[in-house]
């Protein structure tokens, strides 16, 4: 109103009006309001300028003269187009969402959590709004404060991104009573879905084929033992409205189903509120395959090829690859044709992804689930169909039909996606937290993509999913797709936190997975060729951080003089001479290195079993560049908290000056009399008491963090002196939570 109120005063007539801050427009009992100008004394004084006014915001944007939201829905689906959606949703999905919508035009509103008050999605969204502390529970899953403030803010739709709310049910249909469009399927086909044992019934009625296993009601836990034992072991526990993998549970032998069961169904319940669990025959040695499909409310549905993604961790996928390597036409369109097949079963609209394990060793497919939602993979598929289906997903919600029939869908090179976690892969895989406190990524590119909501000096957080970003890339074919993904994980540098970036690097160079000879139980097969055993320094490696070192203490001090020999770069040092020793830990690893200054940039180097050796070298900003045997190395370094960083072609190595050996401590000792926490997070439950006999490997205390649960078991026979925290209780990494009384001697 006040643009075309501006825009008839400057053509027809020169009307004197006064600005304010609290003023409202008011037409036909509606009230909006607008921050400019009194405007309502203005309009009502020139009907011809209120009658232009409202022509250009009937013709440009007729939901603004109505706060109802059923008129707005029944406006965005008339005109098909949404002009503003609320995304629920946090991190790098947020942001992905976003990007596309400020490409479309359409305006976002972003939720945030406490801790999330300065984050990288907040920041992006044209409006933000707190709702709530950190617990999911009470900000990101309130479905009932997300939808009051889309229909508040004006925002004709909702997009969930992925998990919290994605593939709520309850959720979609309230959205649907509120009359804002769920940029996703309706709540019917979400609840078929979403369970993972009736599912399987429709799947099967439906020709889709299923793996054989036990989807009843009865949840009795004798009930479901005595289907394992029919079924034969080993099996698989999953929850009946799981994802990504959280309360599943592998089951090898009789006597450990129980246990497994209870862990299954702890986990579900906090993760889907419902801890019903699901028994199915567990397939050796699968390929996770997935395909993408997409559905329109025209009775329209298509797939986008397949992904696979059999390379995972704790049953969660880290590297995804589209095409799935190794399948013929014939079985990619039948992969395909069976995904619509299912989709359509259930009168499906949106983007979804159906999931199918495949044995490799017959190449027969069998259904395991469909992701209701927009996969935490999908740019793979984005990247090999030249599509957006972000986009997709927003024209489908405002009613239009699919941009693209089947046999227009192109097929197109090859794509990698990696996940780069805060995580510890040498110690289990446990998910970490922390400050990003450096952080050096790729370059993007029409061939490379880096999807993440973080940035420098941003926390990745205890209470939310560990994953920093994904790093993903094209290429015409997929040796030539691997080698730029090594490439862009050689230049993705982290500091501050433990990451998985070393880990997928070395996964990728592996020649069993360059060869595509690749299953869910890829990891666990491979387990001693890709996890570091010897962490000692290489010789070049030990040369670039001295290197490194010597280079930062060269650089300018708080002297004016620039004669001074405080500033001089010769390695001078009043009363010493040009020869020092630095010495270096890495690890358990400390070095002793002589350093003998030759002049400008050259350096003699030598430490014990190593022969003397020249080195030059220089540090340009973070660019470090040393040469040494005539060969030229370049890496990256970052000085943080006193340590050395060094990012080479070997990998990320944290290097610092020694500890004198009265601060190291032996923790072996106290490891076999104590239960310490292995990371932060949350004391779920705790099964023994002061003064209990227990056993080793006995289930002692359940803790959570990022959404995973870990069992710690008793790490000898003993008995209980102290328990330091009860359930319930947030606990710090390397927390003592239960102390055993010392053996006697």
């Amino acid at each position: 109103l006040t643009s075309a109120a501006h825009q008839y005063n400057h053509s027809k007539i020169k009307p004197n009006f006064r600005g304010t801050q609290d003023s409202r427009v008011h037409w036909k009992q509606r009230s909006i309001p607008s921050p400019h100008f009194t405007a309502r004394r203005v309009l009502c004084a020139h009907p011809p300028m209120l009658r232009h006014a409202v022509a250009r915001l009937q013709a440009s944007a007729p939901f603004l003269l109505t706060r109802d939201a059923s008129t707005r829905t029944a406006l965005a689906r008339e005109r098909g187009r949404l002009n503003k959606i609320l995304v629920a949703n946090r991190g790098e999905i947020a942001c992905r969402v976003m990007r596309t919508a400020k490409k479309l035009g359409v305006r976002t509103v972003a939720v945030y959590s406490d801790p999330d008050a300065n984050s990288m999605h907040v920041e992006m969204a044209d409006e933000a709004y707190n709702i709530g502390p950190a617990a999911s529970a009470e900000s990101y899953l309130r479905g009932d404060r997300i939808t009051d403030l889309a229909i508040a803010t004006g925002a004709e739709g909702i997009h969930p991104g992925y998990g919290f709310l994605s593939e709520n049910a309850d959720f979609a249909d309230l959205c649907a009573q509120k009359d804002v469009i769920f940029i996703g399927p309706p709540g019917s086909a979400i609840r078929e879905m979403g369970s993972k044992s009736g599912s399987k019934i429709l799947m099967t009625e439906a020709n889709v084929p299923v793996v054989r296993g036990y989807h009843g009601e009865d949840q009795r836990p004798e009930k479901l033992q005595a289907e394992a034992q029919k079924i034969g072991y080993p099996v698989l526990i999953k929850a009946v409205k799981g994802g990504g993998g959280k309360g599943m549970r592998i089951v090898k032998n009789d006597g450990a189903f129980q246990e497994m069961l209870e862990s299954s169904r702890r986990e579900a319940l906090k993760s889907f509120g419902d801890d019903r669990v699901l028994v199915e025959k567990y397939i050796e040695r699968p390929r996770h395959v997935e395909v993408q499909v997409f559905a329109d409310m025209h009775g329209n549905a298509v797939y986008l090829y397949e992904r696979d993604c059999s390379v995972q961790r704790r049953h969660q996928k880290i590297i995804e690859e589209a095409p799935a390597p190794g399948l013929s036409k014939e079985l990619r369109r039948q992969l395909g044709e069976t995904a619509v097949r299912a989709a359509k079963a259930v009168g499906y609209v949106g983007a979804g992804t159906v999931e199918f394990i495949f044995d490799t060793e017959t190449d027969d497919f069998y259904f395991m689930e469909m992701n209701t939602r927009l996969q935490v993979e999908h740019p793979v598929t984005e990247m090999i169909t030249h599509t957006d289906l972000v986009e997709w997903q927003l024209r489908i919600a405002a009613g239009l039909p699919l941009p693209l029939k089947q046999e227009d869908i192109p097929l197109d090179g090859h794509s990698f996606e990696a996940r780069v976690y805060a995580e510890n892969p040498e110690g289990g895989f446990l998910p970490g937290s922390g400050p990003l406190k450096f952080m050096r990524t790729p370059t993007p590119s029409d061939v490379l993509r880096v999807e993440t909501g973080v940035r420098q000096g941003d926390v990745v957080s205890v209470h939310y999913d560990p994953m920093i970003a994904k790093l993903v890339v094209w290429g015409p074919d997929r040796d030539q797709a691997l080698a730029r993904l090594l490439a862009g994980l050689r230049e993705y540098n982290i500091a501050g936190l433990n990451t998985n970036i070393d880990f997928l690097s070395t996964l990728g160079n592996h020649p069993e997975f360059r060869a595509a000879n690749v299953s869910t139980k890829f990891i666990e097969e491979h387990r001693s060729s890709l996890l570091k055993t010897d962490h000692t320094m290489p010789r070049h490696i030990v040369a670039q951080a001295v290197v490194a070192l010597l280079q930062q203490e060269k650089r300018p001090t708080s002297c004016s003089d620039a004669t001074a020999p405080w500033n001089t770069s010769s390695g001078w040092r009043s009363n010493d001479s040009l020869t020092r020793t630095v010495a270096i830990s890495h690890r358990d690893e400390t070095r002793d290195v002589t350093v003998s200054y030759l002049g400008g940039n050259k350096y003699t180097v030598q430490w014990k079993d190593v022969a003397p050796f020249t080195i030059e070298g220089s540090l340009s900003g973070e660019n470090l560049r040393v040469q040494i045997d005539g060969k030229r190395l370049s890496s990256t370094v970052a000085f943080v908290d006193g340590e050395i960083h060094l990012f080479a072609e070997d990998g990320h190595f944290t290097v610092a000056a020694a500890k004198p050996s009265f601060l190291h401590s032996n923790t072996s000792s106290a490891s076999q009399d104590a239960l310490i926490a292995p990371m932060t997070g949350r004391v779920e439950k705790v099964n023994v008491k002061v003064g209990d006999v227990v056993k080793k490997d006995q289930a002692l205390v359940v803790m959570e963090a990022m959404k995973m649960e870990l069992v710690l078991r008793a790490p000898r026979d003993g008995k209980v002196e102290r328990v330091n925290f009860a359930a319930g209780s947030l606990v710090n990494e390397t927390a003592l939570i239960v102390q055993l009384e010392a053996p006697a001697k």
